[in-house]
């Protein structure tokens, strides 16, 4: 398979596995990168449209939000560009421009009030050694301080790609495009709108 197309895996075949953790192509899909990634992505996504049913506040912004979240998946998750890893002087090792793109969004998934949305890597990764840039998008849960969440983001995102690749990172850049509502307060805490009665 050319590493610039698509495995051919529907996102919604996907999604059905996702929900049902039954396929009749589960081999493929438990062993391709373009599949894993596009599964850890539509968890994400998932975890993000419970979050704007819990929040009461979803609008059909937020609906065209999770489409373009989508479309982005679905381009990001392809295999891309090879990325050449050392080894012996017969060997020819790579790893796939998705699946560091994979490794970003885990990154994020990890920390608390981030949502990745576009995220690309601009120069020539093909290249060992090459400088490359990481580029970011996020939406962030109303609440965080964004300048510590853009920090924590930015050396999370640094000491993942050090420690599992090895790309030449010269610099980690995170845009906040919008700001999620807050999750609801649970019943009886402070800030809910109702006040507890002394005995």
């Amino acid at each position: 398979m050319n590493p610039t197309q698509d495995c051919g895996r529907r996102i919604e075949d996907l999604s059905d596995y996702l929900d049902t953790g039954a396929s009749p192509d589960a081999w493929h899909i438990e062993n391709c990168p373009q599949c894993q990634a596009r599964l850890a992505g539509l968890r994400s996504l998932s975890a993000a449209a419970l979050d704007l049913m819990d929040s009461d506040v979803a609008s059909a912004d937020d609906a065209g939000w999770l489409d373009g979240m989508l479309a982005n998946l679905r381009l990001e998750t392809r295999a891309g560009r090879p990325i050449p890893l050392s080894g012996g002087p017969l060997d020819e090792l790579t790893e796939t421009e998705g699946a560091v793109i994979a490794m970003v969004r885990a990154v994020g998934d990890s920390l608390g009030g981030v949502l990745i949305g576009r995220c690309r890597l601009e120069g020539e990764v093909s290249t060992a050694g090459a400088p490359v840039e990481v580029r970011i998008n996020v939406s962030a849960r109303y609440g965080h301080p964004l300048p510590a969440l853009a920090d924590e983001l930015r050396v999370a995102v640094i000491q993942e790609l050090l420690l599992e690749t090895e790309l030449n990172v010269a610099a980690v850049h995170v845009a906040f495009t919008d700001i999620r509502p807050p999750l609801p307060a649970p019943p009886g805490s402070a800030g809910d709108g109702t006040r507890e009665e002394g005995r």
